[in-house]
Order: C-alpha cells, then sequence, then structure tokens
C-alpha cells in the first residue's frame, strides 16, 4: 500500500530561498531575517525588496522602490468599472480576484504567443511591483464601495502603510495605527510552501504567466482554514461578547467539537512565532483606542483555550482584533492579507519559474478496477492504444 501524505504533510517537494521556519529558534525568516526583527524596524516597502531582490534596500534603492509604488497606485477606470459590476453583497475577495485578473489582462493585452506572456525575470519583477502597488487602491475602494463611499485618491507623500489607510478611511492616521498596520503588513508578507504560495508555484509551473497564479493563489487564500481564519477570528470574538462569557461559551464550542480559528498551526510546534510581535501590535491599539474589554477578551480566550487544550494561537488571533479597531470591515481582513502577502507570492512565482519543473504529483486510485459498457466493440485504434507501453500522463 502507498504511504499516502494527506495535505502533503511532511514531504518537501522544492527548495526555496525565500523563507523558512528555523525549528532551533521557532523563528520566520524572511532571506535568512527573522521577521520579528524586520517588523520592528523596516519599513513595508523595504520588506517587500528584501523579498523580491534577497538583501535589505539601502536608501537610494528603498527611495527608487517608494517612486514606482507610488506611480503606480492609482486604480484605474477599467479595474474600477470591474469591481462596480459586482454586487455590493460579493466578498470583498470576489473583488480582488477579479480586479487582478483585469490587471492582468490589461498587461497581456496585444500579446499572442503564451509563451511571450510568461515573461522574462526583469519583467515579472516590474509586474509585480506594479501589481503591489495596486492592491491597496481595490482594498481600500471595495470597503468604502460597501459603505457607500466614495473612492478616494492616493497621495504621493504618505508611505505604502499610511497611504493604503488614508484611502480607506480619508483621514490621515496616527503614528501608533500606521506602526501597527506596517507591522501586519510585514507579519504576513511571507511563510514559505503554504497552501496559497504552493497554488501561485503550481500554477507558474505550467509556465502560464504571474496574474494567473496571483489568481490561483488569491482563491486558496480565501478558505477559513487559511487565510479567512482571521475573519474567523472576529467573528468568534462578536460571539463571545465579553471576557466574562468565555467560559461557557468555551465550554459549549468544545463540547460541540467546533474548530476555534485563530489557534494552532501545522509548521510551529511552540507557537506561532509571529504572534509576539501582532500581540505588541495590538496592545499600542487597545491603549490608542482605550479598549481593555478587547484585551481582556482576547487574553481570557487565550488562557482557558491554552489551559484546556495546549494549542497556541497563530497569527490571525492578534490580527484580527488589530484590525477591527483600525477601522476595517472584518470582511476587509483577508483581502489585507492579499496586500501583504502578494509580495510573497511574487518572489515565489519568480523563484519557480527560475529552476522550473512542473509540478504535477500522483495519486492512488481506490475507484473500481476496470471495466467495460455493455454491447462496446473496440476498434482498431482502441486495441492500438491498448498495446502500447504505458506512457507517463499530463
Amino acid at each position: 500500500m502507498t504511504d499516502i501524505k494527506k495535505g502533503l504533510a511532511g514531504v518537501t517537494v522544492d527548495e526555496t530561498a525565500v523563507s523558512k521556519v528555523n525549528p532551533e529558534t521557532n523563528s520566520l525568516l524572511y532571506r535568512g531575517y527573522p521577521v520579528q526583527e524586520l517588523a520592528a524596524t523596516q519599513p513595508f516597502e523595504a520588506v517587500a525588496y528584501l523579498l523580491w531582490k534577497g538583501e535589505l534596500p539601502d536608501a537610494a534603492q528603498l527611495a527608487a522602490l517608494r517612486r514606482t509604488e507610488r506611480e503606480h497606485r492609482g486604480l484605474a477606470d477599467d479595474v474600477r468599472a470591474a469591481i462596480d459590476l459586482l454586487p455590493t453583497s460579493a466578498h470583498p475577495m470576489d473583488e480582488v480576484r477579479t480586479a487582478v485578473s483585469v490587471i492582468g489582462a490589461r498587461e497581456s493585452a496585444g500579446i499572442a504567443n503564451v509563451m511571450d506572456a510568461v515573461g522574462t525575470p526583469e519583467q515579472n519583477l516590474e509586474r509585480s511591483v506594479r501589481l503591489w502597488a495596486q492592491l491597496p487602491a481595490v482594498v481600500a475602494y471595495g470597503q468604502r464601495r460597501r459603505r457607500g463611499q466614495e473612492l478616494i485618491d492616493p497621495r504621493d507623500d504618505l508611505d505604502y502603510a499610511a497611504n493604503f489607510l488614508w484611502m480607506t478611511f480619508g483621514e490621515e492616521a496616527d503614528p501608533v495605527v500606521v506602526d501597527a498596520f506596517n507591522r501586519s503588513m510585514t507579519l504576513y508578507a511571507e511563510h514559505s510552501f503554504n497552501a496559497s504560495t504552493f497554488t501561485a508555484r503550481v500554477i507558474a509551473s505550467t509556465l502560464s504567466d504571474l496574474y494567473s497564479a496571483v489568481v490561483g493563489a488569491i482563491g486558496a487564500l480565501k478558505g477559513p482554514l487559511h487565510g479567512g481564519a482571521n475573519e474567523a477570528v472576529l467573528h468568534v470574538f462578536t460571539e463571545i461578547g465579553s471576557a466574562e462569557n468565555v467560559g461557557p461559551w468555551l465550554d459549549a464550542a468544545l463540547a460541540e467539537k467546533r474548530k476555534i480559528m485563530g489557534f494552532g498551526h501545522r509548521v510551529y510546534k511552540r507557537g506561532d512565532s509571529r504572534v509576539p510581535t501582532m500581540k505588541a501590535a495590538l496592545d499600542t491599539l487597545v491603549e490608542h483606542y482605550d479598549r481593555p474589554d478587547v484585551a481582556a477578551l482576547y487574553d481570557a480566550l487565550e488562557a482557558q483555550f491554552v489551559e484546556r487544550k495546549g494549542i497556541y494561537p497563530n497569527l490571525d488571533y492578534p490580527s484580527g482584533p488589530a484590525y477591527d479597531l483600525m477601522g476595517f470591515d472584518t470582511l476587509t481582513f483577508t483581502p489585507l492579507f492579499v496586500a501583504a502577502r502578494v509580495t510573497g507570492w511574487t518572489a515565489h512565482i519568480r523563484e519557480q519559474q527560475a529552476s522550473n519543473a512542473l509540478i504535477r504529483p500522483l495519486s492512488e486510485y481506490v475507484g473500481p478496477d476496470e471495466r467495460h459498457v455493455e454491447g462496446y466493440v473496440p476498434d482498431a485504434a482502441d486495441v492500438e492504444a491498448q498495446e502500447r507501453p504505458e506512457e507517463a500522463a499530463g
């Protein structure tokens, strides 16, 4: 019997230089740098540069990336028109997926040869930067549209994080909020061969274009077992209501064998190394907005769940209430994840293309044995095909 690794658990499928979890320190490394150090010291633009280029930028390189990013922040008319065709009741991830498809179609317009659409490494780096620059406008407009508000144009005097908040809320955010948001973007930017990144690499391995790979990754990220978990955390907080209700709520949830989102991680066995950094950011927001009730609920649920199950929070647990305090709608949480993770996705897509092999695993068939349709008489071509040696299927 074949040894099946459900979910590819424990299977190493390729090499990567983009990121790793260091088991000795239980730390997530981006190109060798612990992510908590990057979140504490670097603007998100520098982290994006690191993921794409392999090294942190110097002052001139960072300035050049910022100039390019600011040139492409605006929401193009055709992208806005495509979003407006969707009902406001559609999930924001559907808006983001549609917007990326339109952006990719515009980039590929006039390219007749599918091989040319794959692009060179330099072209795909340029595409990565442009897509990264446009996603905040897509996400911000999506939230504003659902609230019946008008589009807000970007400002080229604000950095990435501050401009993102400006386009979403129409006012300059307090530095405390900008810093917390910047840290969250860095923490969500990359995480090795997670489900969405692996999806992107599978698509890239077929020599499809960068935008198709990103669209596939968005589809994978939408699921509540992946990116959608940060939304689910806020739903749990809303359902519980206050710290005093945690005990009875958890009793009922565990009795019903409910999956409590925001806890546990396949990679981390001693707790998600990103949580302390995001929890510290959440603490600054709790103080800034004077919301000790949020901290009390957070601490009570964490303490009781860890005590009962021995399972620790993952990044989605502190990021959900943090985004809520900032003013983001719950449905916007996963699109925020997209805006951050597109840097990691595109770094992996380019890495896959640089040393490509079609990703095509095998499966163990457990269906009926070979059988035949009653009355069927094979023709000569069928007989010849059955007599040829077995060939690998694509």
